[in-house]
């Protein structure tokens, strides 16, 4: 059956075709329902109307006519991309199913984990009984203070009212809906802590919108990160309250009021104090910040696999590594991105656990102002809405994540050159007449080199806002953005990577490696086909860039590490066949001098 690729807007999507009698726009509409299909949360698709398109082929960028057959115009695996897409108008099912499973939030025990899978829409969220009675107390409180009439700021001095001017209204890209439920999800979660002053009724109503994956249009920028992150916030609360604009799966973006009302749910009135409530806070970078740390830790174990493969197909020696090595190797010492890999990736590991401690602190964490202390009968207005904290963390992870594309990259210009390796130049025969892995380098190289100035950190800088109120800010939004795309060229590095290690097996074989780096092998073969002459290769590095960030890399050699790690039992090891030049190591009990 022929099979073609198709290049939608930022995805490839391979459609099989059993009759090429089709037209190609038959061909453009099936790759267009495949795209939307991948799209999250997209409710399931009933069909596209009113679609505009130009078709053309990737190589030679030449105009195909809609109603032209596939057999007169396209050859088998040929690529063809859509382009001037006009009018695509999503028309969902009536019966979007929601997650069956719940998180319940107490303010004090979600993890980056849990909000990253909340973000990708796998459970709903209730409030446990404890964070409940905690959040009636508070506002019990606020309404002394407000019956009495005391003067405290954002409780009595007018900002309720004042909100909807002080909320901003911006036309930049908004955040995706992952993003978006990420960020209500964790606004809810400090919420929940009991020291905000929030009413039960507004919380349980921002609960409501989540469930319901009713998302406020959020712009991806506008927080300097101190008075926590206003802009942004500031957006979620307005589609809360019914104003801006709203997406939800079953109706797409429209009028926030149009969509609450669609999804059976009112808009929070504002009473005193929830005004500064709902936007003050980190909850803009902390909630990116989870997604890189999470995605880092993703990438990071599975560099140390693909690292692995590389060192066999170059046929490094593993006497750096472990003495107990089971074959014979007479390589003296290998260059510094085979040998040093422990060391490199060890202090990227180091800083992904570091960073995911601040993180995970910062989740659970109070960052409103003023506090309420319903204990102790008082509020007191604090700094907790700086983002200092994740802010120089985040700028960590990426300085830290980076050396993972860093070294990646090296060994694929190992792989690549001749002179360096084993294999033939750019891993393809015929070298004059194909480029086979150049230009993959190249993007390799790009992508290090664009880390690089990503890597220098944000959160150095500050500009007072607020009329001098506000005079040392954290510019952690931007810390939290760099850091994920960080991760992203790391990930897209190591995805070229693992395609120049297995497309070196090719020229090795009948040798065999390991069997947990065989399968990992067996896995990107079923996925991407071996290179023999010269093709497009973007949609070969995205699909193996999505095998990681799916973690399937991890899924297929995890299990074989965990029982390695399991056996490992020092004093039943045998002495290692490749160490055996070394001179025996000092006793433990012997200091050793060196010259």
């Amino acid at each position: 059956m022929p099979r073609f690729t198709v290049h939608v807007r930022d995805e490839w999507l391979t459609v099989p075709c059993k009759d090429a009698t089709c037209s190609i726009k038959w061909l453009a509409f099936e790759a267009l329902k495949r795209y939307i299909k991948n799209k999250p949360d997209n409710g399931g698709i009933q069909h596209i109307k009113d679609v505009h398109f130009v078709v053309r082929r990737c190589q030679g960028l030449g105009l195909l006519d809609n109603d032209d057959t596939i057999e007169d115009v396209l050859e088998d695996n040929d690529f063809v991309e859509l382009g001037n897409i006009t009018n695509m108008v999503y028309m969902f099912s009536v019966s979007y199913k929601e997650p069956e499973q719940y998180i319940s939030l107490d303010g004090n025990s979600l993890t980056s984990t849990d909000l990253v899978n909340l973000g990708k829409g796998l459970y709903m969220i209730k409030l446990t009984p404890e964070a409940e009675q905690k959040v009636v107390q508070s506002r019990e409180l606020l309404d002394t203070i407000v019956k009495e009439n005391k003067v405290v700021y954002g409780i009595t001095t007018g900002f309720g009212k004042f909100a909807r001017t002080v909320i901003p209204v911006s036309k930049l890209n908004p955040l995706s809906p992952e993003r978006t439920r990420m960020l209500l999800a964790l606004r809810i979660n400090v919420l929940a802590k009991g020291y905000s002053g929030v009413s039960l009724e507004t919380l349980h109503r921002m609960i409501q919108a989540f469930n319901a994956s009713c998302l406020s249009y959020v712009p991806e920028k506008g927080t300097v990160g101190a008075s926590g992150d206003l802009a942004p916030l500031s957006h979620l609360a307005l589609g809360l309250m019914g104003e801006g604009k709203m997406w939800s799966p079953k109706s797409g973006w429209a009028d926030a009021k149009y969509v609450l009302e669609a999804h059976g749910l009112k808009p929070i009135s504002l009473k005193p104090k929830e005004g500064l409530a709902l936007i003050n806070g980190t909850q803009m970078i902390t909630s990116l910040g989870a997604e890189a740390v999470e995605r880092a830790e993703a990438i990071a174990r599975q560099a140390d696999i693909i690292a692995a493969l590389t060192l066999e197909v170059l046929k490094g020696t593993t006497k750096a590594f472990d003495s107990e090595s089971h074959r014979f190797c007479d390589r003296v010492q290998d260059a510094y991105t085979m040998r040093c890999c422990p060391q490199v990736h060890g202090i990227v590991n180091d800083t992904i656990e570091f960073v995911k401690k601040i993180i995970n602190t910062e989740i659970n964490s109070a960052t409103d102002n003023p506090m309420v202390f319903a204990e102790r009968g008082e509020t007191i207005s604090g700094g907790n809405f700086h983002g200092e904290y994740p802010a120089k963390a985040l700028d960590y992870l990426a300085i830290g994540v980076h050396e993972l594309a860093s070294i990646s990259e090296r060994r694929i210009e190992r792989l690549c050159n001749p002179s360096l390796s084993e294999l033939p130049a750019f891993l393809v025969n015929e070298g004059g007449l194909n480029s086979g892995f150049m230009i993959a380098h190249c993007t390799a190289a790009a992508l290090v080199s664009e880390n690089k100035v990503l890597c220098h950190p944000s959160s150095i800088d500050s500009l007072s806002t607020s009329a001098a109120t506000e005079d040392h800010v954290s510019m952690g939004g931007w810390a939290a953005r760099k850091a994920l795309r960080v991760v992203e060229h790391v990930e897209q590095v190591l995805a070229i990577e693992l395609l120049a290690a297995c497309q070196g097996i090719e020229f090795l074989r009948p040798l065999r490696t390991t069997t947990p780096l065989e399968k990992v092998y067996d896995l990107v073969r079923a996925t991407v086909k071996p290179w023999i002459k010269d093709r497009f290769m973007a949609p070969d590095i995205e699909a193996v860039h999505r095998l990681l960030v799916d973690q399937k890399v991890w899924n297929i050699a995890g299990p074989y590490i965990e029982k390695y790690c399991m056996e490992y039992i020092p004093e039943s090891r045998p002495s290692s066949p490749t160490a055996f030049a070394l001179d025996p190591p000092p006793s433990p009990r012997k200091r050793v001098s060196l010259p």
